[in-house]
């Protein structure tokens, strides 16, 4: 017996969240599938609250810092939380930001690391997200995934030490030491 598995469209994950079918499930769409999300230890809480403020200190009205905040990915009917977002400065009061309005994307990562590097990538590369981050805290490194091209990310680099900076923003540092709190 072949297994059906049925995808859903951003228009059907809108309509089941906005008469609360996942209330209280902390839940995202990858490619038309609804994905239970793993809860939070306290190491990812802490290295993501603490690189927050760098990203805002460096934003200069250039952009704004998300946490946690859904990003709409129409193409390939995702709706991802990634743990931080560097994405357009404007108001999203009537739509979460799209491929086009993000700079960035950070996920940290140990429960998750399987997601996040092999499922998130294509997720990404495909809505040309020119930068993707995994911060794994579980053998304290950066995972860098820049330049999509077709679906896949060009290049893919570790850093365990040494400084980092968006691709869309040159002039902003981040140490590596930085992302683990």
């Amino acid at each position: 017996m072949a297994v059906t598995i049925a995808r859903w469209t951003l228009a059907d994950y809108h309509a089941m969240v906005q008469v609360g079918l996942f209330a209280g499930r902390p839940i995202e769409l990858l490619n038309g599938l609804i994905v239970e999300m793993p809860p939070e230890g306290p190491e990812h809480a802490d290295a993501s609250t603490r690189l927050m403020p760098e990203f805002w200190s460096a934003a200069q009205g250039r952009y704004q810092v998300r946490a946690a905040k859904p990003i709409s990915i129409p193409p390939n009917e995702s709706e991802p939380e990634p743990d931080l977002a560097l994405v357009r400065d404007r108001s999203y009061q009537t739509a979460h930001p799209h491929p086009g309005d993000i700079f960035l994307v950070i996920e940290f990562s140990k429960t998750s690391l399987a997601k996040d590097t092999e499922d998130k990538p294509l997720v990404y590369a495909q809505a040309e997200i020119e930068d993707y981050w995994v911060v794994n805290l579980r053998d304290r490194c950066v995972i860098l995934y820049r330049h999509p091209v077709g679906g896949r990310y060009q290049t893919e680099q570790t850093l365990f030490s040494g400084e980092i900076s968006p691709l869309a923003f040159p002039d902003v540092s981040i140490n590596v030491d930085s992302c683990f709190g």
